[in-house]
């Protein structure tokens, strides 16, 4: 490989893409996928292909802060170290907590638990794992006896059935959607069914849509449970040899009849009978979930619900075949490893088995190891707000945005005494609750490991850098560590040293009796460390390459080598739908943005598919709530509230509403989905239930709407809806307020300066319109729409102006009336974010016949020839467009 090549990882979802970073001969960087990965074998997602639009150093946190004042490294850590030192010996070690995320890289996680649990002394650490997949981890261990992934992403490849669970693998995991894709092209008889509430771009190649009610997934694998034991479908030999559990499993389901499970799921029975031959006939089939099933207040119900069924058949740890958990984060499963969540030790040793307190002990050298699980994330801001935590290190995520009920954590933090916050963003909404802020290393800048949905271990390596005084999170942690007087524990001399600890630790603690090894790299030194290639662990010394499958012949971690199928009955969210609260909330993600925005808004191509917040529901809701498609909504819940873009869609359920996640107060006013998610969470796993909350929807009617698109950034102070969103050459502004000004030309001329600019403008006072134009050297500078209701120009084609060096005559005609002289000219919303190629080009493309197929489109257009993630979407406005012309 080039000394000009660096092999790295995708810092998003949990799929682990291989990427290559290629420095071309004026130091330009190009990404694309490493085609020698595994996990991706080159294809990278519309996300992971932008990394290189996110690079800048724009935003960035690059010192360190004390009240938000620069100060230097030495003066923070001492502060930092002796509050929380100061704090311990008032208050006692459960009066501190570290909140860190799944965006750590596992060395960084390592030493945090080590700091918080073996040296501090209390089991308050947790992370923003909690939020996405304790619940599995839950179901894992309840089931096999440790928190194990038996399979791989090559039995998506090998399977004849796929079952996607409360997972939209298209936009959320598209890589391994495409690999399904690929599979079902090689194999015609391998039959894709999706389990979803809501109709994804997942089912848009399904074979079966199973649009089951919200929280019902239990009551229909009961069922299918009870379907295989009616039609001949256990497979007696494992369960007897293998299970514990079964007879009682069996006995609760027994009563789950097909009009009882139809009923309970609100499915015709067709649907669910032909659900159930599928799965009973089809040997080779692979169960995959992910938030859907997650995100419940019986999450881990439903994760032992879609267990049992494959215990039940035997169908586990063989090719092709298993149950699949979905990672969402880049390194969930890493922080897994090393004991990040509040109720777990480090290498999958667990507080509950004395005997793990006593390893764990030795090896750190730890007497006052915590002897007992700390607060999970939900009950740890509670705790704060209750003033039981004090001092609270927040690390790599932002609660004040991703946490349910997300203004009482906001109030909690506001009244701790004391937060410290380590980030590479500066101007985050978590940034006026820091009390001292600290600069970490971003992705390209730091190294480790990291580890995907299949068990497989990766390095993520530097190719930029340092920039300012950032350093890394593990450097930063054994600093307060060293100063806090535990500084023989952390002496580490480089990052490659706790990855050789963390080896040693999972071998020491084996004994035989746990899977999670990598003792094959326990003698590991800097070039070997650097050298390390993707594996799927367990990698031991008998078998250092590691394991792909699990528990193919039993070995379950259970002490009596058995797994557990688990009784189960339904139990539905603890918050139902009411006369005041009718509707339930589903909370997700979309195909381009990231968690809470902070890398993927940095890239223009990415804001552009989908730019504003947006509440999707039902015609039927719609009409009942007197909603109108593209105006702004009110969503209230018993919580707090939120505003919105209305999208009224058929593949909503009636019912429900849908609404993203990503938006935060930087880039949205007043559209924090997370002020309206209600806090119950899953007894078990201390997941949230963000996946049903019960609101109301109201038109918001404000008393104008608008748009300002400007070359340059603006301070917008008057408008109650604003959302800002990055374009290559411009920031586009969505724009609604309350009050009229006295004066639209006053209002624009103040937001924009006039000096030695031209300036066009019309309006309508009896309308409410008023659009103004700026002009400099005879580019265009900025244009302001306003009008008294939402309907307002398209804005692709305006903000496609700003890139020109000098307009045309024909583009100036245009400009007041927002579109240009002929149609052709607008490429409309952008629908494949890879290739920038918008709906309006497409959807020409197919009207004139040039393009009939997705195969056609993607030669002609190349939309949907690299990540695939549009190809849903692409299906849809051809079948649009031949349903058009059978209606004409």
């Amino acid at each position: 490989m080039s000394s000009l090549t660096t092999k790295t990882t995708c810092p998003y979802c949990g799929v682990g893409c291989g990427v290559l970073i290629e420095r071309g001969s004026e130091a330009a960087l190009q990404v694309r996928g490493d085609p020698e990965h595994p996990a991706n074998f080159g294809r990278l997602c519309s996300k992971g292909s932008a990394l290189g639009d996110t690079l800048g150093l724009d935003g960035r946190l690059l010192y360190p802060e004390i009240g938000g004042v620069r100060v230097g490294w030495d003066q923070a850590l001492d502060e930092l170290a002796g509050r929380f030192r100061r704090t311990i010996a008032e208050h006692g070690p459960d009066s501190v907590a570290f909140y860190v995320s799944g965006q750590l890289l596992t060395e960084d996680y390592y030493v945090a638990n080590k700091l918080m649990k073996g040296f501090i002394g209390s089991g308050n650490i947790d992370t923003n794992s909690r939020l996405c997949m304790s619940s599995t981890v839950a179901g894992h261990k309840r089931a096999f006896g440790a928190d194990i992934v038996p399979g791989c992403y090559e039995d998506l490849e090998l399977a004849d059935l796929i079952v996607l669970v409360g997972s939209n693998t298209a936009w959320c995991h598209p890589v391994l959607y495409r690999r399904i894709a690929g599979a079902r092209e090689r194999n015609a008889n391998l039959k894709l069914v999706v389990i979803d509430p809501r109709r994804t771009a997942a089912c848009e190649s399904a074979d079966l849509h199973l649009k089951l009610k919200p929280g019902s997934d239990v009551a229909l694998f009961n069922g299918l449970l009870n379907y295989l034991r009616r039609h001949d479908g256990l497979d007696f030999a494992f369960l007897e040899k293998h299970v514990a559990g079964f007879a009682d499993a069996l006995a609760v389901a027994a009563s789950a009849s097909i009009p009882e499970v139809a009923s309970a799921c609100g499915l015709d029975e067709t649907e669910v009978v032909r659900f159930f031959q599928l799965f009973t006939r089809t040997e080779k089939t692979v169960t995959a979930w992910s938030q859907g099933v997650n995100q419940s207040s019986s999450g881990t119900d439903k994760v032992n619900a879609i267990i049992n069924v494959h215990l039940a058949t035997g169908r586990i740890g063989r090719p092709g075949m298993g149950p699949f958990s979905l990672t969402g984060q880049p390194n969930a499963m890493g922080g897994r490893e090393v004991g990040g969540l509040a109720n777990q030790l480090a290498a999958h040793l667990d507080f509950d088995h004395p005997d793990h307190w006593q390893i764990l002990s030795e090896f750190w050298k730890a007497p006052h190891l915590a002897r007992r699980p700390g607060l999970k994330a939900v009950e740890l801001f509670q705790a704060v707000a209750e003033g039981r935590i004090k001092a609270l290190w927040i690390m790599a995520t932002n609660p004040v945005v991703s946490l349910p009920d997300v203004n009482a954590v906001r109030g909690a933090l506001a009244r701790c005494e004391f937060v410290a916050v380590s980030d590479c963003e500066d101007s985050t909404d978590l940034k006026p609750y820091a009390h001292l802020r600290l600069p970490a290393l971003a992705w390209g800048e730091k190294e480790g490991t990291v580890t995907n949905s299949e068990r497989r271990i990766s390095r993520q390596r530097s190719f930029l850098p340092i920039p300012g005084e950032a350093r890394a999170d593990w450097w930063i942690i054994t600093e307060v560590a060293r100063r806090m007087g535990y500084g023989e524990a952390f002496g580490y001399g480089g990052v490659h040293e706790i990855f050789r600890e963390h080896a040693r630790l999972s071998a020491f603690a084996n004994e035989g009796r746990r899977l999670f090894d990598i003792g094959a790299l326990a003698e590991v030194d800097l070039q070997a460390y650097d050298e390390i290639r993707p594996f799927q662990w367990p990698a031991t010394a008998r078998q250092p390459d590691g394991t792909k499958r699990l528990f193919g012949e039993g070995c379950f971690l259970h002490a009596d080598g058995k797994a557990r199928m688990i009784a189960l009955s339904l139990r539905t969210p603890v918050n139902s739908v009411d006369a005041d609260y009718p509707l339930a909330l589903n909370t997700g993600r979309i195909r381009d943005q990231w968690h809470t925005m902070t890398r993927t808004a940095r890239s223009p191509r990415l804001n552009r598919h989908l730019p504003e917040p947006y509440a999707e529901l039902h015609p039927t809701d719609a009409a009942r709530h007197g909603i109108r498609a593209g105006e702004l909504v009110r969503l209230q819940s018993r919580w707090g509230e939120a505003l919105a873009r209305a999208q009224i869609s058929q593949d909503q359920q009636t019912g429900t509403v849908f609404m993203p996640m990503h938006w935060s107060d930087s880039y949205a006013s007043q559209a924090l989905v997370n002020a309206l998610v209600n806090p119950v969470a899953d007894p078990l796993s201390g997941e949230p239930e963000s996946k049903h909350t019960p609101i109301r929807i109201s038109a918001y009617r404000p008393a104008w709407h608008g748009f300002l698109i400007s070359r340059q950034p603006r301070r917008i102070e008057d408008a109650q809806w604003q959302v800002q969103v990055r374009g290559e050459d411009y920031w586009l502004y969505e724009l609604a307020g309350e009050t009229v000004p006295a004066n639209w030309r006053d209002w624009a001329h103040a937001l924009l300066p006039t000096e030695s600019e031209e300036w066009l403008e019309y309006a309508d006072p009896s309308q409410g319109r008023y659009r103004c134009v700026q002009l400099g050297e005879g580019r265009l500078t900025a244009c302001l729409f306003v009008s008294a209701n939402p309907e307002l120009p398209a804005r692709d084609w305006l903000a496609g102006l700003f890139a020109e060096p000098a307009l045309n005559p024909r583009s100036r005609q245009g400009l007041l009336a927002g579109k240009p002289l002929s149609s052709e000219q607008t490429q409309g919303r952008i629908v494949c974010a890879c290739f920038n190629v918008g709906y309006n080009t497409i959807d020409r493309a197919i009207r004139r016949q040039t393009c009939v197929t997705v195969e056609q489109i993607g030669a002609a257009l190349r939309a949907g020839t690299n990540c695939g993630s549009c190809i849903p979407e692409l299906k849809t406005m051809l079948a649009e467009n031949s349903a058009r012309k059978r209606s004409a």
